[in-house]
């Protein structure tokens, strides 16, 4: 498994008065963490959307919520493509201070063109999952290789 690394300070601004990090700020991490994943891939969000009329939305995401990130942590939020098949990725994504795992999200990415209708992943984006997939040797279309 190759999990794609992005890199994160907790700021004040993030953190509730007792300087533990208020709950949605997960959220906004792992956002960052994923476009950046798909900026490293080739795939920019504006990008996307101007050559293969493609956009992504969250569908679903699940957070389990294990430890409290504090002011100051250095994170890692560590992304990994599960799947990758018809109009939808699915991705598991750590937050991370050292070795110790703070919260765990489960998404269902869906791909839709600009008309908000489900679009097939392109497939070279596939391949390009391949990178930070879990199962790479399952996670292309054979018509993507």
């Amino acid at each position: 498994m190759s999990a794609h690394q992005f890199a994160v300070r907790v700021y004040y601004e993030d953190t509730d008065a007792a300087g533990i990090v208020y709950y949605a700020n997960y959220l906004k991490f792992a956002e960052r963490a994923r476009t950046e994943m798909m900026r490293d891939m080739g795939f920019e969000h504006e990008r996307m959307r101007g050559e293969h009329d493609l956009v992504l939305a969250v569908r679903r995401c699940t957070i389990d919520y294990l430890l409290p990130a504090k002011l100051d942590d250095a994170l890692v939020i560590a992304t990994t493509v599960i799947a990758a098949a018809g109009a939808a990725l699915e991705l598991e994504q750590d937050v991370r201070r050292g070795d110790a795992v703070l919260a765990r999200l489960a998404l269902r990415v869906a791909c839709l063109n600009s008309a908000g209708r489900p679009r097939r992943l392109p497939p070279a984006l596939a391949a390009a999952a391949q990178r930070v997939s879990r199962h790479a040797s399952i996670m292309v279309p054979q018509h993507a290789r």
